[in-house]
């Protein structure tokens, strides 16, 4: 009993399950990766593995494969302490992959947090339609940054109407704003023009009477 409670204990991190979903990894899949993880930079010695996970020879290298396929892991040559070349399995596929997935986690946390600021300034939940149509915006390159600029432009206007915001968004992109700066450049360009003086004639009134 004491001997098996010193073994070695894999540790799992836990953006490894989101992984283990997007590439349909079956559990022994999932066990090699994570015996890769937490062995980082050993060679792959498949007895020592079925030693580790108590896995039959023939699924290590099963998964192993498999792994390999589906891009999460790959061989790189080293030299040791001793200028021998050994291959160890190297982990910067599979770090790529939980990269995109955080990014991909951040992008749906800011859509959510989108949702909640209309609304907020709606005074009401949106509509499955309201929701469908901001996720267009979304999926056709409108930057956050626009969308809640055009929100706040509708609310200012005080109209809380979806299509208005839409016709904003659309103008915006017509004039290939790319973000509120842009807007606030046009805006201000505009009010500088509209406030312009007048020329004022330098004519002497009085001297015109006098003649």
């Amino acid at each position: 009993m004491n001997t098996i409670l010193k073994e070695h204990h894999l540790v799992m991190p836990t953006y490894m399950v989101p992984i283990v979903k997007k590439f349909s990894l079956s559990f022994y899949d999932f066990l090699l990766l994570t015996y890769f993880w937490n062995y980082k930079e050993e060679t792959f010695d498949v007895a020592l593995v079925t030693k580790v996970l108590k896995l039959p020879e023939s699924e290590v290298l099963t998964s192993f494969n498999t792994l390999m396929s589906k891009k999460l892991i790959q061989i790189e040559t080293l030299k040791d302490g001793n200028g021998k070349r050994v291959e160890v399995v190297n982990l910067d596929l599979f770090y790529q992959e939980i990269g995109i997935l955080f990014q991909e986690s951040k992008k749906e946390e800011e859509k959510e947090d989108m949702y909640s600021h209309f609304e907020s300034e709606f005074g009401r939940p949106i509509s499955s339609m309201e929701y469908e149509i901001i996720h267009a915006w979304i999926e056709k390159g409108f930057s956050e940054e626009l969308i809640l600029g055009a929100l706040k432009e509708a609310v200012y206007n005080g109209v809380n109407n979806l299509r208005y915001i839409d016709k904003i968004l659309y103008e915006w992109q017509r004039k290939g704003y790319k973000s509120m700066k842009d807007v606030k450049k046009e805006n201000f360009n505009r009010t500088a023009k509209n406030e312009e003086p007048k020329e004022l004639f330098d004519y002497n009134w009085l001297e015109d009477n006098e003649r």
